[in-house]
């Protein structure tokens, strides 16, 4: 090997343990952060409705429409939607935070999470589930499947139904969610959603072009 490329190669390998010595190696665990807080509301019939608050929640397919859940078997919404077989997501914005920690950590075997967060059971179409009415998105949903996994069982769902709150509806119809003041979950604490960077296909876009619209499948 020629001196230039020995100290080339040298040089390339300081690099890399700096690179290295600049990380920390933690065990094994869940550090896809952040994700969404989202509150699932479920209903048996002839009982009080129920809500629970989510963090291990997404989406799973386009057509159909399919996003999951994960929740303990220990919580009292788990017997419900396996019961059941359906749920509704509700997307939680700032001004909801404090009802979505509570739902999150309070039992429905204890309390009326509803009445005690004064939240509004509202009745949608293709699920006896409620959505909750302060909420800017319900997402009606149906089981497919459940999956056992360890500490979580993985809820895979239809979705059957969306209903937006028009108050983030334009003249034009456009729906602006950005406009609600989304919150995600991170290692156990709660965000709002910050300013856009962006829109999809924005690196390729040529001037004068408008940017890409919905992202397809590839």
């Amino acid at each position: 090997m020629k001196k230039k490329e020995t100290n080339e190669y040298r040089k390339a390998n300081e690099n890399i343990k700096t690179i290295k010595n600049s990380r920390v190696t933690w065990k094994p665990g869940n550090m896809l952060y952040p994700v969404p807080a989202v509150m699932v509301s479920c209903q048996r019939e002839g009982e009080k409705p129920n809500i629970i608050t989510v963090a291990w929640a997404g989406t799973i397919c386009s057509t159909p429409a399919m996003l999951s859940i994960s929740i303990r078997p220990e919580r009292h919404s788990y017997k419900i939607i396996k019961e059941t077989r359906e749920f509704v997501v509700n997307l939680v914005t700032k001004d909801l935070v404090r009802a979505a920690d509570y739902c999150g950590v309070k039992s429905g075997r204890e309390v009326d999470k509803f009445a005690q967060m004064r939240l509004t059971p509202c009745s949608l179409e293709h699920v006896n589930a409620p959505g909750i009415e302060e909420c800017p998105v319900n997402l009606a949903c149906r089981v497919v499947e459940i999956k056992p996994l360890g500490s979580h069982d993985l809820f895979l769902a239809e979705v059957v139904g969306v209903t937006v709150n028009s108050r983030y509806m334009d003249e034009k119809g456009k729906f602006h969610l950005n406009e609600a003041g989304l919150i995600s979950y991170s290692h156990g604490e709660y965000f709002e959603l910050g300013k856009k960077l962006g829109s999809f296909g924005y690196s390729v876009k040529k001037a004068g072009k408008k940017p890409m619209g919905r992202r397809k499948n590839k």
